[in-house]
């Protein structure tokens, strides 16, 4: 069931959120080559302990840490790790908090250092596409809308949406319904609604879409090994349009 937001707990999630953006600002200001994922994981644990709210990923499932960092071929859910990082890489930061019940998630891909123009089209392409999905985020329209969007935007610029993997509800709950395909499917007819709130969230690879899940069964790779970027914002649809709650 997909619930409908009072505008009091949109303005909870709203809040959760602001927190979420202001420790993704904060890593993507630290990251450089040699600035290893599992400081960054302590810098975002740091922040939400600060403002009184609890990391919404530690623990979910059995995740081992609060940020997820997935560098590179790693799709997402990457495992933070004392590995510094190095000139040309790419790295997707995932982050989430629970704060007064309601959940705040967004993620950012982030070059390191000076990268090459493939990655950086990659990375820019899958920022784009999520504000291309954001924009039908309006009532009357349907999840395949928002789909078709984002998918006709990353295969404009060459690349594939991963398919396993895709955004979600977000509320009281981490995950809630509906579930949001970043490719356009004709099953996916839902009719969006004032008061829903969704974290929209591009997962883009430069090669084949098939991913695989790697031994420690969290982190997720591409099959070619090519490079992956991830952009999300968790938003709330209205009937002045959708506005971004992680801005």
């Amino acid at each position: 069931m997909v619930l409908i937001k009072k505008l009091s707990e949109i303005e909870k999630i709203k809040k959760s959120n602001e927190i979420v953006a202001e420790v993704l600002r904060e890593l993507k200001s630290l990251i450089k080559p040699g600035v290893n994922t599992l400081y960054l994981n302590k810098v975002a644990e740091k922040i939400a302990k600060r403002k009184g709210a609890t990391p919404g990923f530690k623990g979910y499932g059995g995740f081992p840490f609060s940020l997820c960092a997935s560098i590179n071929n790693i799709v997402i859910h990457g495992f933070p790790s004392e590995t510094p990082l190095v000139d040309g890489d790419i790295v997707s930061l995932d982050f989430g908090i629970l704060l007064d019940g309601y959940y705040g998630d967004a993620a950012i891909t982030v070059p390191v250092g000076t990268v090459d123009r493939d990655k950086e089209r990659l990375v820019k392409a899958t920022e784009e596409s999520l504000y291309k999905g954001i924009e039908q985020a309006l009532p009357g329209n349907r999840l395949a809308d928002i789909a078709y969007a984002i998918q006709s935007c990353v295969e404009e610029h060459g690349f594939s949406v991963v398919r396993n993997y895709g955004g979600h509800g977000i509320g009281r709950k981490l995950h809630e319904e509906p579930h949001i395909s970043n490719y356009w499917k004709t099953t996916e007819d839902l009719m969006l609604k004032s008061g829903m709130t969704l974290a929209i969230e591009p997962i883009v690879v430069e090669g084949r879409h098939e991913v695989k899940i790697l031994p420690n069964r969290w982190e997720v790779a591409t099959t070619d090994n090519k490079m992956a970027a991830h952009f999300e914002h968790s938003i709330a649809i209205t009937s002045r349009g959708p506005i971004i709650l992680s801005k």
